[in-house]
């Protein structure tokens, strides 16, 4: 099924330019799709580059920031394994790794032995890690809601409404 184009209004963006210009080549297209997840993966990037400016500015990396908010939601004593980490952030050991050699130089967490396995090892928030990442997570939270002003609190909740139930259709 074709999609009909979008007349160019002043709120136009440039997904719809986008649509317009396959309407022209290609009016056979059915572009519905790409009107929803264009516009859901430039807002994706947009919203990433904004938080990692505001991770930036607590001396740490979206990716760094991640592994920090992941023990602290794991709640006291914010202590997991590497390799709980490593199934959460959705990495390979070696990338986890890497993040966690330089959160640990910045004094960030501390890695100790697993009392509980010899050959594993705990990882943990340090004080100064547990502030940073308090810190951090609001100004991340503070861009993205800077953003959401766009719309009106009923927005907001429908969009929520309608995410989940893509997000959840989409799940593998």
């Amino acid at each position: 099924m074709a999609s009909t184009p979008h007349p160019r209004t002043p709120s136009g963006d440039p997904v719809d330019t986008i649509i317009e210009q396959w309407a022209a080549v290609r009016p056979d297209l059915d572009t519905r799709a790409l009107e929803v997840f264009g516009r859901v993966h430039r807002i994706a990037r947009a919203m990433g580059d904004r938080t990692e400016k505001a991770y930036a500015r607590f001396g740490i990396s979206r990716g760094e920031f991640d592994v920090l908010a992941t023990l602290r939601r794991s709640g006291e004593p914010y202590t997991l394994s590497p390799r709980e980490l490593s199934a959460t952030l959705m990495l390979t050991t070696g990338g986890t790794t890497g993040r966690l050699d330089k959160l640990e130089q910045a004094g960030l967490l501390r890695r100790s032995p697993d009392p509980h396995d010899r050959r594993g090892l705990r990882v943990t928030l340090t004080e100064e890690g547990l502030r940073l990442v308090d810190s951090a997570v609001g100004a991340g939270l503070a861009e993205q809601q800077d953003a959401l002003t766009a719309l009106d609190d009923e927005q907001v909740g429908q969009l929520v409404g309608l995410l989940r139930q893509l997000l959840s259709g989409t799940a593998e």
